[in-house]
């Protein structure tokens, strides 16, 4: 990886490869969001406006045009609606809702063992780090302290699940700007991720693995040559994305320049992750809010300079090489030991003891059917998921239930910056910008 500015990256934050910046035009890489980008007007008077326009009458009238809801090209079921001047976006606004599922009130009515089943389902493409989050933020409410060998496991699985998630991104952008063979290579290598997920999990995806008090079961036997398997195998296929996509003229010319967001943006519109990250903001909650054990491993904050859709996707394609980094290291850390906290408050009893004894069976049974009590409380916990701060926040009256769950999903918040990215850009970029942002509908939806 090489600078992009005079002064040499630190250890704890380098810049993606964009060295040869100089190929795109100024007028790319100047053009930057204007005033009133949002299209602040409610779905029922852009219908009247639609009904009411005539046609051809005036050279400078706008058009109003629905961009979705459709689920291929845009993550998810969005919809946008813009504002076009001949083949100019002048203001766009995102529409959501139309998969709305009320995942945060089912929280409400599912005991604390049963809330990973819900939560993991939000974002579908990074099911672990929400499973992570809830059960951090009800380890803080009960008091209790997990294994050191479950953060471990937390750790490793997280990352992985990061590398699988900007896999997944990989394929879909290469699909949204026609690079089709990118999406067959990056489900290629996203699948040998989830290979191993099922072989830990039992699932590929929606895990429910990781949960209050430590993780649902150990590693199995042969785990450690699995992930080396998978360690050795990313980083020449990774080489291979930078030849296909990186240093291709066609590439740099649909994403430099496009859908450029200025960090006062990116800081007054909340957005975090990839997306802040691009804008030069060197901000991960891995290193400036550590959690689990993420204060002792080495990795560095990659960043971009110029907020735009190239930087975007860089920052991506370097942060799998950053998790790789991370997950070698906790091969070599790894400590022997429980896999979950030996409380009987919150964890069942091992599965030979119920065969052997009445009170484990009933212990176990009351566990699974009433849970366990929480005390009275609220807490808000956050992690780097790879979409940004995803926080969960809880709050207790005692009982084994949730009485409020409300789940901050960057995907959520990151939508609100596009308007501002679209800003006078021509309608064939609308959906690099979409596939630069990242979002998860499910997340987004909840």
């Amino acid at each position: 990886m090489t600078a992009t500015e005079s002064e040499t990256p630190t250890q704890s934050e380098t810049r993606p490869d964009a060295d040869t910046r100089s190929d795109a035009s100024p007028g790319q890489l100047d053009r930057l969001p204007r005033r009133g980008a949002v299209l602040r007007m409610s779905e029922v008077r852009a219908a009247e406006e639609v009904a009411s326009e005539p046609l051809g009458d005036e050279n400078d009238q706008t058009m109003l045009m629905n961009m979705g809801p459709s689920h291929p090209s845009t993550h998810g079921v969005l919809r946008l609606m813009l504002e076009l001047d001949g083949e100019t976006i002048v203001r766009s606004k995102p529409v959501i809702g139309y998969l709305h599922t009320g995942m945060e009130k089912t929280g409400e009515q599912l005991t604390y063992l049963q809330g990973p089943t819900n939560v993991t389902r939000m974002d579908y493409a990074a099911p672990l780090f929400n499973e992570l989050v809830f059960s951090l933020a009800v380890e803080e409410l009960v008091g209790i302290e997990i294994p050191e060998r479950a953060t471990w496991i937390r750790m490793l699985m997280t990352e992985l699940n990061r590398i699988s998630s900007h896999l997944l991104f990989m394929a879909t952008n290469g699909m949204d700007l026609g690079a089709v063979s990118m999406m067959i290579y990056g489900w290629r290598e996203r699948e040998q991720v989830l290979r191993f997920f099922q072989k830990v999990t039992g699932l590929r995806m929606n895990h429910n693995y990781i949960r209050p008090g430590g993780v649902a079961a150990d590693l199995p036997d042969g785990w450690r040559d699995d992930v080396l398997t998978l360690m050795e195998m990313l980083p020449p296929r990774l080489e291979e994305y930078d030849t296909l996509m990186t240093g291709q003229p066609i590439w740099r010319e649909r994403l430099q320049g496009v859908g450029v967001l200025t960090p006062e943006e990116a800081l007054a519109l909340s957005a975090t992750g990839p997306v802040l990250r691009s804008t030069g903001v060197a901000w991960d909650l891995r290193r400036d809010m550590p959690y689990l054990a993420f204060d002792e491993v080495d990795f560095d904050v990659v960043v971009g300079s110029y907020g735009d859709s190239f930087d975007r996707y860089a920052i991506r394609l370097n942060e799998i090489r950053e998790s790789i980094r991370i997950v070698n290291q906790i091969l070599d850390k790894m400590p022997p030991g429980d896999y979950r906290a030996q409380d009987a408050k919150v964890t069942p009893p091992p599965r030979a003891r119920i065969d052997e004894s009445m009170e484990a069976l009933i212990h176990h049974f009351k566990i699974f059917t009433e849970g366990f009590k929480v005390p009275e409380g609220e807490v808000y916990v956050a992690v780097e998921s790879p979409r940004g701060e995803l926080g969960c926040y809880l709050v207790s009256d005692g009982g084994p239930k949730p009485y409020r769950m409300h789940i901050r999903g960057p995907s959520f918040v990151n939508l609100q910056t596009m308007p501002h990215m679209m800003a006078d850009s021509l309608i064939a970029d609308a959906v690099a910008v979409i596939s630069s942002v990242d979002p998860i509908l499910g997340e987004v939806d909840r």
